[in-house]
């Protein structure tokens, strides 16, 4: 009897875990043809066990332990401060270990609890009451309470406290929310007006007041240092569901289960089901295919270059491939418009070149010289399309108004006469002053994608005569020109974006934010003159922002793609196609365009056959 009820479990185990080839005909399907169809789970369930408020995944049940092992471009993290984060890596890997009061739903795009338990939002659009979980802990057993909350908002975010990009984004007609605690495990926030963006706000990482608490204490130069990539890992304090075990610079970061998570399964056995997340710092694109190759990576996200080639290994692989649409984030070239002097009285930009970039024929001309669609073609195979909008494609708030064009050198030539630019015999490209057009372009070494653009955007520059000395360089030290020292000419960059609140872009769109790479400002800067299309622009998301109606605010956001189309502060390329493969051996992987293919990392264990199928029991009812 228990050998057939054995042999009964393996072939339920093997049906379970093992992913049917496709017919090989599929392979060869336009891509969008053989896009998976997901089954999404019921949403997660609010959960009351023995005093405590958990969140029940609703996802079919997995086995624990296992590791996942993704990757990161470039030279690895520069903080897993999250409050101190101002890079994309940075940012990625410290806020796994943070959680906030809310998240966005990974298919409605709603924003649900997550360290909350309820919240409400009163009738005049400016109370927001949040309700929290009852008995959820810090890593170190420590309860996750209401002065947690106030603290972060008070003496983190609203202080000014690391990078301010989260409390300039919510500065309502120079005033700024106010936050009180109601009781242990109530917390209301009032904004002065009512704030449309402000809800998906309160996503923003929480920190225990416990260990962040003396380092605010200590002012803004401390608390930049403060849980730098120096610090031990047994430091961390975390609501997460991983907390970090060690880094080794330039090669991982590695984390480990917190056993204190509130998330639990269909069973009420605490997750995640995962014991150890691991992120390879690989340096570049291609180290990135070479390790995933290698079996060294479970999941990749695949240039356009690869895909016909990964989806005719899929059928007989060990790997998945989705398509999860066009990128939430847009690509872009910049000029620098800084007509400003530092602090030893030097421009930052030569005045020569202040004097091409501030014209806008120039800018013009640089942009009709862009050949997008060559650049879709050959860096991406066709898996994308060009862009010309400060929204992405697939945001909602996208202006369809504003339509795509083709290259147009002799249009291009055209704006740049009437500058009183000419060209010699030679056709390399003066000024009216006769100054040779030449200067440096950007971008971050490491990713093969933005290297490549640069190369075919020189290129299409020098068609005009310019002359371009393309120069990709180490990550942290280009964000460092781009916020800090301001010496740069032309950068290729890309900035994330949400496609469901443009306010999340106010720090690169507003005049006085702290990524507004065009024109930054530094503190000792924040007074100086506007172009009148910054001032039109930051009028624009003030008015956005307090407006309460979708149609109302669609009316000012489609405005300022308007201007940032017309003035090119911002030429955008194009928008890739987000194409992931992962290892079919994990499980409960339900991708979407909003949170990709990992963002439930909770629910996600490894299936690989009958073998160690043994469930662990970390059951918080005592029920077995």
């Amino acid at each position: 009897m228990y050998v057939i009820l054995a042999i009964i479990i393996i072939l339920g185990l093997l049906k379970a875990c093992i992913r049917q080839d496709k017919p090989l005909e599929d392979t060869y399907k336009p891509l969008s043809e053989t896009r998976k169809e997901i089954i999404y789970p019921e949403d997660h369930k609010n959960i009351t066990i023995n005093g405590i408020d958990y969140i029940q995944s609703q996802a079919p049940i997995g086995k624990f332990g296992g590791t996942l092992t993704s990757s990161t471009i470039g030279e690895g993290p520069k903080t897993f401060n999250p409050f101190n984060s101002k890079d994309n890596i940075s940012s990625t890997l410290s806020e796994i270990m943070y959680d906030g009061l809310l998240t966005t739903h990974p298919v409605t795009g709603q924003p649900i609890p997550k360290l909350a338990k309820s919240f409400t939002i009163s009738d005049n659009g400016k109370e927001y009451t949040i309700k929290l979980r009852h008995g959820i802990k810090w890593s170190d057993g420590k309860p996750i309470t209401a002065d947690d909350v106030v603290f972060t908002w008070k003496d983190i975010i609203l202080a000014g406290l690391g990078n301010t990009s989260t409390r300039d984004s919510i500065i309502i007609d120079g005033k700024l929310p106010e936050v009180y605690k109601i009781d242990d495990y109530t917390v209301k926030f009032i904004t002065p007006e009512p704030f449309a963006p402000f809800i998906r706000m309160l996503s923003s990482p929480i920190a225990p007041k416990h260990i962040f608490g003396p380092a605010a204490k200590k002012g803004a130069k401390y608390f930049d240092t403060f849980l730098s990539t120096n610090t031990k890992p047994e430091d961390f304090v975390v609501s997460g569901a991983f907390k970090i075990k060690e880094y080794v610079p330039a090669q991982r970061v590695v984390y480990e289960r917190n056993p204190n998570y509130y998330f639990i399964n269909k069973n009420n056995e605490k997750l995640p089901y995962l014991d150890r997340l691991v992120y390879l710092i690989v340096g570049d694109l291609n180290n990135e295919v070479l390790k995933f190759e290698a079996k060294e990576l479970d999941i990749i996200n695949l240039q356009g270059s690869k895909v016909a080639r990964y989806k005719a290994m899929e059928p007989h692989s060990d790997f998945v491939i989705y398509n999860l649409g066009p990128n939430t984030g847009t690509m872009y070239l910049a000029m620098n418009l800084n007509n400003r002097k530092n602090n030893e009285g030097k421009y930052y930009v030569n005045p020569v070149k202040q004097s091409w970039f501030n014209d806008i024929n120039f800018r013009k001309a640089a942009d009709y010289a862009v050949d997008r669609t060559n650049i879709v073609l050959n860096i991406a195979n066709g898996i994308g399309e060009p862009l010309f909008t400060a929204e992405s494609l697939n945001s909602i708030f996208l202006n369809k108004d504003l339509k795509p064009y083709e290259r147009d050198l002799n249009k291009s030539k055209e704006l740049l006469k009437e500058s009183g630019f000419y060209w010699d015999k030679q056709g390399r490209l003066f000024d009216k002053n006769k100054n040779r057009v030449e200067f440096d372009l950007l971008t971050n070494a490491g990713n093969t994608e933005r290297e490549a653009i640069g190369v075919m955007i020189k290129q299409d520059l020098e068609d005009l005569g310019m002359k371009v000395n393309f120069k990709p360089i180490e990550f942290n030290s280009l964000v460092n020109k781009l916020v800090n020292t301001l010496d740069w000419d032309m950068v290729i960059m890309g900035f994330t974006g949400s496609p469901l609140e443009p306010n999340g872009g106010k720090n690169v769109m507003m005049s006085d934010g702290t990524l507004h790479v065009y024109n930054m400002r530094l503190e000792k800067d924040k007074n100086s003159p506007r172009y009148d299309f910054e001032k039109r622009i930051d009028e624009l998301f003030i008015n956005g922002a307090l407006a309460t109606k979708f149609e109302d605010r669609k009316k000012y956001y489609d405005e300022y793609q308007k201007i940032i189309y017309e003035e090119k502060p911002f030429i955008y390329i194009y928008s890739p196609t987000i194409i992931v493969a992962i290892r079919d051996k994990f499980k409960n992987i339900f991708p979407t365009s909003l949170g990709g293919v990992i963002y439930n990392i909770e629910e996600i264990y490894v299936c690989e056959g009958p073998e160690n199928s043994e469930i662990k029991s970390d059951n918080p009812s005592g029920e077995r």
